[in-house]
């Protein structure tokens, strides 16, 4: 099995008394993309910065393509872990052209060699190379940037938010291509993002780090069809979550009797159900009887919130629907389709006694 690039095992990392990474683990495989996904101060920025060599961890190791470059008495420094670091604002020297931006960590002999012609051409900045950082829109610096980063050609390539702070149509355009070129150059990259679009649509594999801790890392379909926990389920997409009672082939809810993917619980078991809103359908035949509370237009589609009745009492669910018409007070029929997912009544988070492994859909760090 081919050596991973990157392994980040039970790093603590603490500013004061308040530790901010606790025992976070991390296993990025050689040549891909992950994407670190999680809230503003959930330890995300100090991750990469450890990583990186810009911070000192308090306990753990990270090895980046199989050598230790850090634990407790061990800190190389960050210009010896052949790392490549892209800023959220880019950080171009303003005086040196695109092509000197891009040239300046490599040794005279690799500046002659045509790299920096081709780590251009991989972001889509050839012919450009004489500009200066100036003469370039947001989104070429960021390409610049990230040219850079590759040029060298190092064990692994970080990403801090370097979309943060482009136009919405630019930021996908550039995600894209910086994908592309991380993928055709074999480069291991981390992407530390805060956007879970960003995060589910570019890597290969996304972890969700909540408290300094990794409490799910999986490919993105595996983390947002079997998420670990609701809060994982919340912070990847929109729900909907119901009360319900297991039953030997599922569960029961206020949407009815429906069929349970992943784990289960005896018959008769009180739980909470999570449903996709795209699972949730309006006009099914044999639908539970609700009621439209509201319709909010959004253009392709509309969320309609509707009030079910249920022998909890009445609740409102939303639901995403192509734009019909839903006038408030119209009684409609809900339906589901495929499988629900079923957690215990207080499975908001993962026991911090679960363990964590990449890939694996079912895997936590609490």
């Amino acid at each position: 099995m081919a050596e991973p690039g990157l392994v980040v095992s039970g790093v603590w990392k603490s500013f004061g008394a308040e530790p901010v990474l606790r025992g976070a683990d991390l296993t990025v495989p050689r040549g891909s993309l992950t994407a670190v996904l999680g809230p503003s101060g959930c330890g995300k920025t100090t991750l990469l910065r450890v990583v990186a060599g810009f911070e000192r961890l308090d306990a753990g190791t990270v090895t980046v393509g199989g050598r230790l470059v850090a634990d407790p008495s061990r800190q190389l420094s960050p210009e010896r872990r052949h790392i490549g670091f892209v800023p959220q604002e880019g950080a171009l020297f303003p005086h040196l052209s695109v092509e000197a931006n891009v040239a300046f960590g490599l040794r005279r002999g690799e500046r002659r060699s045509g790299r920096v012609q081709e780590v251009l051409d991989l972001v889509g900045l050839g012919g450009l190379g004489s500009r200066m950082p100036h003469e370039l829109s947001g989104g070429q610096q960021q390409r610049v940037a990230v040219a850079r980063a590759l040029a060298p050609r190092p064990a692994l390539v970080l990403l801090d938010e370097p979309f943060s702070a482009l136009d919405a149509e630019l930021r996908g355009e550039l995600r894209a291509d910086v994908r592309a070129a991380l993928a055709a150059d074999g480069a291991t990259g981390v992407l530390v993002t805060h956007d879970r679009t960003e995060a589910l649509s570019t890597a290969d594999v996304v972890a969700v780090l909540r408290n300094g801790r990794v409490v799910q890392a999986a490919p993105p379909a595996v983390l947002y069809r079997q998420p670990v926990d609701l809060g994982v389920a919340r912070f990847v997409g929109d729900v909907v979550v119901l009360p319900g009672s297991t039953t030997v082939d599922g569960v029961w809810t206020a949407l009815g009797h429906l069929p349970v993917s992943g784990p289960t619980a005896p018959p008769g078991t009180p739980v909470r159900v999570l449903l996709r809103p795209e699972q949730v359908r309006l006009g099914e035949e044999d639908g539970a009887v609700a009621t439209v509370s509201s319709q909010v237009f959004t253009g392709a589609d509309s969320r309609v919130t509707v009030r079910l009745t249920g022998p909890d009492g009445d609740r409102e669910i939303v639901v995403r629907e192509r734009s019909a018409d839903r006038s408030p007070g119209a009684v409609v029929r809900v339906g589901v389709v495929g499988a629900a997912r079923i957690y215990p009544v207080d499975g908001e988070r993962t026991p911090a006694s679960a363990g964590t492994r990449v890939g694996d859909g079912n895997c936590a760090a609490g």
